[in-house]
């Protein structure tokens, strides 16, 4: 299968649907990223195949968790992952790339000029230092940090009825206790097509959506 066919054996699997744009813009992405991270080292994943796999149905699989929100805030963002394909997904909602990496956030901003992402901002900042003129209402982690890490760094950027969704793998050794004004709310063991490994959504509520 080339890598449009596993896109849309996976979506399928994931009970997603995404019109042909948003299919062309998510396969463009790859190929935006599979050549820039031959200089910019964005990820280990080296395979355009693998890249559909492990990052856009990866990426998606936490579409359900944030459909119900409009400002979304992407924390250690690097490649634009979970980010930019959930932009594409949602392109009614605004979702904002934190990341403190300059070379990271220069693809950021290359990628969503060329997939035209206007509903995309990216802002090179450590998520400590970054205020934001407006509070988001949900914030997206994956494999950036620990969990009580994440909460006191990010939580001066959400209102007080934002969700923490967080994506993980196994998850034994987790520290999922509350803190910071978020209180646990959900695990969901979650599936990607044609991986095998084992694969979490963790979402932390604040006080007004517990």
């Amino acid at each position: 299968m080339d890598a449009r066919e596993i896109l849309q054996q996976g979506l399928r699997r994931q009970n997603l649907s995404l019109d042909e744009q948003q299919c062309d813009q998510l396969i463009q992405f790859v190929g935006q990223l599979k050549k820039w991270n031959s200089v910019y080292n964005l990820t280990a994943v080296r395979d355009e195949l693998n890249m559909v796999s492990r990052h856009l149905l990866d990426s998606l699989t936490v579409a359900p968790f944030v459909q119900a929100f409009s400002a979304i805030a992407d924390l250690g963002s690097g490649g634009g992952l979970p980010g930019i394909p959930l932009a594409i997904a949602f392109p009614q909602k605004k979702f904002s790339l934190l990341d403190s990496n300059s070379k990271k956030t220069r693809f950021l901003v290359h990628a969503a000029a060329t997939l035209g992402l206007r509903n995309v901002s990216v802002v090179h900042q450590r998520i400590e230092d970054f205020s934001p003129e407006n509070k988001f209402d949900c914030l997206v982690a994956r494999a950036f940090a620990a969990p009580q890490k994440i909460m006191q760094m990010a939580g001066h950027l959400c209102s007080e009825e934002a969700s923490l969704v967080l994506m993980v793998g196994h998850l034994d050794g987790l520290d999922l206790s509350n803190g910071n004004g978020f209180y646990w709310h959900s695990t969901t063991r979650v599936d990607v097509y044609n991986e095998p490994s084992i694969r979490h959504v963790v979402v932390f509520a604040r006080r007004g959506q517990r």
